[in-house]
């Protein structure tokens, strides 16, 4: 790729990815992109999230700033440095004051690095680098893990005073801003689930928002042509001005390699013998933050095991004790259980994938998306509700799984589940959801290729940013 013509110093660019591999994996595909268009770099972390960055770019011109994590908190575990170390995340909030300690270690190390800097790149979680940025003069943008349609369709439900209209978490009401989408309660996490969603969590949320509405500039992990509706609505109704950027997954991690490629891992090989057996594979994975309760796991395994498709699913070490004794061996000719942290994107591109049970996650469903593989959306917790939405309703791409009651947030039978899969992986629905989601797939590498959407807009963004406009 051609540098960007330079009318001042070369860029450089903080960023500071929040502590969770969601919010970190994304912002890293980013450093690649603007590493790709010579900008020199900086991250900043901690101690314990430094090695996974470090392994996913190990380039020279990348430098990593590990901050001290603050220690002895009170309800946080000691070396809990990411949200997926938490046992619960019913610790989130104490996670997140806690990561605020951080900011004069991070003014002390910014000070070292001004007036080098032309922009910080913070997640949306870590709202106090406004603060920070602002002391130095330099301009920030905020990076949140959402799409355009769950910010505006939140917005709206809020706004409007939507979420207290019933007394059932589950009866449906009709969006003002958009009259053909309807919601419940229940679509929501908390605390947007309560008629009274006040307390800690709100006013957090509310922290984030104001400081992103006064910053340079908001970047979305989404590409335009997938919402331009709900982009345009945004742009037009809310601030900052927002750049779409994605989705990000596209640009390829130039990874450390830590085993030669014939140590490639086993369940890649078993992926590869199922494409010799030709046996389509559906993919499993309900992300690194959900809690599944043991009568729902015990669901799942009997689902998969009754759709009688092969599988790959992924689970916690800590979730391996709810599954029935024997259920490995009962499936282990069609399905293989993995306990590892894996490359999802590399498995969602195997050409043999063709489902994914997904919770998603905004990073998973776009994962999906260019893979070309159909989502079986199964949403648990956040935004997921509304990821799901748009992805079974808007983009349709995918299915969503049937609860017992028809709630959003219900138990899910094993029959239930089994009748989804088969739909998803079958050859008449799922033909045309496979046929939907190639062409998504293509617009996708189109809008992110020279000359597409979120290619310009990257570019512009430097440009503007090298020029020195956002000062």
């Amino acid at each position: 790729m051609a540098p960007l013509p330079c009318s001042c110093s070369k860029p450089h660019i903080v960023l500071f990815p929040f502590m969770a591999k969601g919010h970190t994996i994304p912002l890293l595909h980013l450093a690649q992109l603007l590493l790709d268009r010579s900008v020199d770099i900086t991250i900043f972390t901690t101690p314990a999230n430094h090695p996974f960055i470090s392994q996913s770019l190990p380039r020279s011109n990348v430098s990593i700033v590990d901050l001290p994590f603050p220690h002895n908190i009170q309800d946080l575990p000691q070396g809990a440095e990411s949200t997926d170390k938490l046992p619960s995340m019913s610790m989130f909030l104490s996670f997140v004051r806690c990561l605020k300690l951080m900011q004069p270690a991070f003014e002390q190390e910014l000070q070292k690095l001004h007036p080098h800097v032309s922009c910080i790149i913070s997640d949306g979680f870590l709202h106090w680098t406004l603060e920070s940025a602002t002391r130095f003069g330099i301009p920030r943008l905020s990076f949140f893990g959402m799409n355009y349609y769950a910010s505006v369709v939140s917005r709206d439900a809020g706004a409007n005073g939507l979420l207290s209209l019933h007394e059932s978490d589950d009866e449906p009401f009709t969006l003002t801003e958009f009259p053909w989408i309807q919601l419940t309660r229940n679509d929501f996490d908390d605390p947007f689930n309560k008629r009274d969603p006040r307390g800690p969590h709100l006013d957090f949320i509310f922290e984030s928002i104001t400081a992103t509405a006064n910053s340079y500039g908001l970047l979305v992990n989404t590409f335009y042509e997938l919402e331009q509706l709900y982009a345009d609505h945004y742009n037009r109704e809310f601030g900052p001005r927002t750049w779409s950027i994605g989705p990000l997954c596209l640009a390829k991690l130039q990874k450390t390699k830590l085993s030669p490629d014939n140590m490639k891992p086993r369940w890649m090989h078993w992926l590869d013998q199922k494409l010799a057996e030709g046996c389509p594979l559906l993919y499993v994975a309900f992300g690194s933050q959900a809690r599944i309760s043991p009568a729902q796991m015990c669901e799942i395994a009997l689902g998969l095991e009754e759709a009688e498709v092969s599988f790959l699913w992924v689970v916690k070490k800590s979730d391996m004790e709810l599954l029935s004794d024997g259920f490995e061996s009962r499936v282990r000719e069609r399905g293989i259980i993995v306990r590892e942290w894996v490359d999802q994107e590399e498995i969602l591109e195997h050409p043999i994938v063709q489902g994914f049970l997904s919770h998603c996650g905004w990073n998973s469903v776009l994962e999906g998306i260019c893979a070309g593989v159909p989502i079986l959306a199964w949403p648990m917790m956040a935004e997921q509700y509304l990821n799901a939405k748009l992805v079974v309703e808007e983009i349709k791409v995918g299915l969503r799984v049937k609860t017992v009651d028809g709630t959003s947030k219900g138990f899910v039978a094993a029959d239930s589940l089994s009748s989804a899969v088969r739909e998803v992986m079958g050859n008449e629905k799922g033909k045309e959801l496979r046929e939907k989601a190639k062409e998504v797939a293509e617009a996708a590498k189109k809008a992110t290729r020279e000359g597409g959407s979120s290619w310009n807009a990257l570019n512009n963004l430097i440009t503007e940013i090298q020029s020195g406009k956002g000062n």
